[in-house]
Formats: C-alpha cells, sequence, structure tokens
C-alpha cells in the first residue's frame, strides 16, 4: 500500500541520515590532517561500517525498480519532496545489476578504487616545496607554493611551477599507475556490467544531463578556444613579452603587495553577499556561527578548498588555506557560496536537498561575481580596475576553459587506456590537448604535459570538471539576466538555489528562462566575456 511504502521510505531516509553523519565526521577528520593515521583509520572503519548499511538497504532500491510503471507512478506521485529521487532511480534502471553483483560492488570498492584515491591524497598532501623568494629559501606547502604563480615577477612563476611539478613528478610512476586503475575501475563498472554507451555518459545519466547537452557544451568551448587565445596575446603585449608562457597566464598586470586579514576578507565577501539579498548573507553566517569554518593552512592538511553539506539540519562546513592573498578572498566567496546554496535547499529531504553537480557549482560561481562586480564598481583607479578586469578574465579561463579540456582529455584517456596506452603515451596525449587549447599564444614548458596527475577532479569523480564549465557560463548567463531585471530577478535566482536536488536540472533552469541544449545559451557565456576582453583593451592596458 501507499502507506506502508512511505513508512518504508522514511526509514531509508532516517538511515541514509545516519550514514551520512557518520561519513561526514571521518571526512573532516581525515581532511584536517591527511596524514593522521587515527584519522585514516577511523575513516576506513567508517567506510566498511557505510557498505555494509549500503548493501543491507539495496534491496528497497532494486525493488522499487523492478515494480510496473503504474505502481510506480503512483507511488512517486505520493511522495512529496521525494518526488524526484524516486524518479532518478527509475531512471537509473536500464543500468542496475542484480542485488548481489551491486552488494560485490560496494564492497569492492571500499578496499579498491576507493581506497586508491586515498593513497592519492595522501601522496599529494605530503608533498612539500621550496622555494627561494627574496634571498630566503622557504618550505612551502602545495596551497603556498601555488599562490607563486601569480607573483609579477617572471623567475619567481617559473621557479614556482618548476617546482610544482618536480614534486609530482617525483611520483609520477605511481600517481599514473593510481589513475590507470581510476580509468579502469570506471570501464570496467561502468561499460562493462552497467552497459553505458561510453564513460562519460555514465555521469551524465546520473547527473540527469542527456549527452547531446554535454557534447554541445564541449562543442561550445572547444569553437571558442581562439577566444582566450586572444586574451594571451593581448597579455602577453600588456606584459611585455613577445609571447605569454605557460607560466605567465596568471600574472597580474599591475603588481599588487595588499593583503587581506580573514576577518577583513570575510567583511568583504559578506557585503556582497549582503547588497544582493540579506538571505544570502544570513546563510553564509551560518558557517561562521557554527565555527565551521577551517581557513588557517598547515602541513597535511588537505589542500585546496571545499565547501560540506552533511546534513540540511547542519551548517555546511567550509575548509580553505587562507593566507591572505586577493585569490583567498574569492576562494571565500566561492566556498560560502556553496554554503549559501546548501542552506537555502535545507528544507527539503535528505534524498533531495544535494544539487547535481553541473548546478553544484552555480551559487559558488555566482559568489566569485558578485565580487568581482562589486570590487570592479568601487574601485576609482584605472590601473587597479584593469587588474579587476584581467583577474575576471583568467577566472573564466580557468573555470570554463581550463576545465572543458580536462574533461576532452579524459574522454580520449578512457579510450586510450582501454587500448592499452602507456602513461607516457597519455603525456604525449595531453600534450596534443594543450596545443588545441592554447595554439601558438602560449609556450609550454616540457613538464605541463604530465598536468594531468596534479588533478584530483579526474581522480575522485571521472568527467567532474565540466561541471565548471556548465556553471560558469550558466553564471555568466544569470548574471546578465540580473543586469536586466535587476531587483526582479532575485527572487528568481533565490528559488533556483532553494532546489537543491528536488527537481532535473532542466526543470531548475527552466525557471529562469534558460535551454541548456541551445548552443546560443553557452555561446551566450562566451560573449560576455569577449566583452570583458574589449573592455580591457579599451583601457590602454599596455601603458
Amino acid at each position: 500500500s501507499t502507506a506502508s511504502f512511505l513508512q518504508l521510505l522514511a526509514t531509508y531516509e532516517m538511515i541514509v541520515s545516519l550514514e551520512r553523519r557518520l561519513a561526514g565526521y571521518a571526512f573532516l577528520c581525515f581532511a584536517e590532517d591527511t596524514q593522521d593515521q587515527a584519522a585514516l583509520s577511523l575513516q576506513n572503519r567508517f567506510d566498511q561500517l557505510l557498505a555494509s548499511a549500503e548493501n543491507r538497504l539495496t534491496f528497497f532500491e532494486l525493488w522499487f525498480k523492478d515494480l510496473p510503471d503504474g505502481a510506480a507512478q503512483r507511488l512517486i506521485a505520493a511522495s512529496g519532496d521525494r518526488r524526484y529521487f524516486l524518479e532518478s532511480w527509475r531512471r537509473l534502471k536500464p543500468f542496475t545489476l542484480t542485488e548481489a553483483e551491486e552488494q560485490v560492488i560496494t564492497l569492492k570498492d571500499v578496499d579498491g578504487i576507493e581506497a586508491l584515491v586515498t593513497v592519492y591524497d595522501m601522496l599529494t598532501n605530503a608533498l612539500s616545496f621550496t622555494l627561494e623568494v627574496d634571498g630566503e629559501r622557504k618550505t612551502l606547502t602545495e596551497d603556498e607554493i601555488v599562490s607563486f604563480v601569480r607573483d609579477p615577477r617572471a623567475q619567481v612563476r617559473a621557479a614556482a611551477y618548476q617546482e610544482l611539478y618536480r614534486g609530482y613528478l617525483s611520483q609520477r610512476a605511481v600517481l599514473a599507475q593510481i589513475y590507470a586503475h581510476r580509468v579502469g575501475d570506471w570501464h570496467s563498472e561502468m561499460i562493462g556490467l552497467r552497459k553505458f554507451a561510453t564513460p562519460i555518459s555514465a555521469l551524465n545519466t546520473m547527473n540527469d544531463i542527456p549527452d547531446p547537452v554535454v557534447e554541445t557544451l564541449l562543442s561550445a568551448c572547444r569553437q571558442n578556444a581562439g577566444l582566450f587565445q586572444r586574451y594571451f596575446e593581448l597579455k602577453a603585449g600588456w606584459l611585455g613579452l613577445d609571447r605569454l608562457r605557460r607560466y605567465d597566464i596568471y600574472a597580474p598586470l599591475a603588481p599588487s603587495a595588499r593583503r587581506y586579514s580573514l576577518d577583513q576578507a570575510l567583511d568583504v565577501v559578506l557585503g556582497c553577499f549582503e547588497s544582493f539579498s540579506p538571505v544570502l548573507a544570513d546563510a553564509a553566517r551560518r558557517v561562521l556561527a557554527t565555527d565551521h569554518l577551517d581557513s588557517a593552512p598547515r602541513p597535511n592538511k588537505r589542500s585546496g578548498a571545499f565547501c560540506y553539506a552533511v546534513l540540511p539540519e547542519l551548517a555546511p562546513w567550509v575548509l580553505t588555506n587562507f593566507s591572505g592573498r586577493g585569490r583567498d578572498v574569492s576562494t571565500l566567496a566561492h566556498e560560502l557560496g556553496h554554503a549559501i546554496h546548501a542552506v537555502l535547499a535545507g528544507d527539503h529531504s535528505v534524498l533531495t536537498f544535494d544539487a547535481a553537480s553541473p548546478l553544484a557549482e552555480t551559487a559558488s560561481v555566482f559568489g566569485e561575481m558578485l565580487l568581482s562586480e562589486r570590487l570592479l564598481a568601487e574601485e576609482k583607479d584605472a590601473t587597479a580596475r584593469r587588474e579587476i578586469l584581467a583577474t575576471m578574465v583568467d577566472d573564466a579561463y580557468a573555470t570554463v576553459q581550463r576545465q572543458a579540456y580536462f574533461t576532452l582529455f579524459e574522454q580520449d584517456a578512457h579510450r586510450l587506456l582501454a587500448e592499452g596506452k602507456t602513461a607516457d603515451e597519455l603525456a604525449e596525449h595531453y600534450w596534443q590537448n594543450l596545443t588545441e587549447h592554447f595554439g601558438h599564444a602560449v609556450e609550454l614548458g616540457d613538464e605541463f604535459r604530465w598536468e594531468w596527475i596534479l588533478i584530483p577532479h579526474i581522480y575522485h569523480t571521472p568527467f567532474y570538471t565540466y561541471a565548471y564549465s556548465f556553471a560558469q557560463l550558466l553564471v555568466l548567463a544569470l548574471y546578465q539576466r540580473y543586469t536586466v531585471e535587476g531587483e526582479a530577478f532575485k527572487p528568481k535566482y533565490l528559488k533556483i538555489l532553494s532546489y537543491g536536488g528536488s527537481a532535473s536540472p532542466a526543470t531548475i533552469l527552466a525557471e529562469a528562462g534558460f535551454d541548456m541544449a541551445s548552443r546560443a545559451f553557452w555561446q551566450g557565456g562566451f560573449d560576455y566575456i569577449a566583452s570583458l576582453i574589449d573592455r580591457l583593451e579599451e583601457t590602454d592596458a599596455v601603458g
């Protein structure tokens, strides 16, 4: 009966909530110190416990997927907020295996590919780097040395990149082998067992994004490679270089020694959110009020930054490695944007509050956009305005084009490794990817053929990187709509975030009047980026 089904579903939801609480605790302990053996042991124990619990629940999912369509639709119609979750189960029915097979996959993942990815994290987070700056030789974490790729001194930028790659290349054979196993495991399960059409189709289907939409997105990125090549050629001239080196693509046009305290950075970011809507600022403040911000860099702490929303009723956790740079302020805006998305979706079930990955970056990138546009509006100095504009283009490149080309490489890498190609052959193919990507606009150092082993996303979730391209181009479209509609746009934006994962991406985007299957939609984002480059040219950046 419908009533008994809803009772079962509520029990299932309660168990999932408990699982997520345990998994979140273990993950956060490990992220605080990736070399802490007690934290690692705790994570392993929880992983085993959660795998066992998941296997005990498998019967319910399989029973629901096997129902006749009429019966399933009757139960879906009665499920309220859980409707889209159940619809997604049915959507994945053609790729579901028997209960025994599903249980075996769950068990083998814990001590198989998931364990290997943990080893990747441990190896890379344990790397240390040395760099001589102003006559002083410093030992640095990855986040600290990466900060120097935006140094105004060309020799420091080059040295930082070379030292970063020295560290990673010292583990090249192991990291490349882990990636080969990551790809092999994905192929065996998603193609060999589940029978998805292509490796990327597996993630697309889970995201409820049709393959042709992703193909249109990636094709638009590929066709606009010349836009960023034009920018890099202009930037070389502004920097007084004949040709930009790969070491120089994030070089500042105007050196800035400005540093922010954490409190100053939070004031700036929260002020941007407040000026758009107090709802955004109040949601971000929940992270601070619950002491869920870990901002201080330290050895063995997980590198980079992330926001982890464990449960709808809990304030999200935000981890950054804040060093006081302007980039760190943008990172705060990005990660607190993720937190805002989770808080606004907090009225949903634990089964439906996580946004699909292509939409999961919407609030984060929009937060960065609000910050950049506010800084630009308030800055009166022409040189500083030029630097803000250049940083906006740099960020658009890093979020749209760079990520799209990672996905394009992954598509090729999965095919090449299935054909038995070696790591060196993969590196050669990545070099060809870079050559297409940069054209003649950028000079490449040989070490960059191994850039792919530095990208954790391709290890953690194959093909995830196109979500950044999707989100950035979507946000550019949203922001342009905001500039036209003003106050009338704000409720629409808040509603988009409040959906969480309770509806399909197509349905959510329809709220803003967008058709993600349209090439013109994606091209509109590139047209906005082109306008930023035009504005840069108009500022006579050479002077």
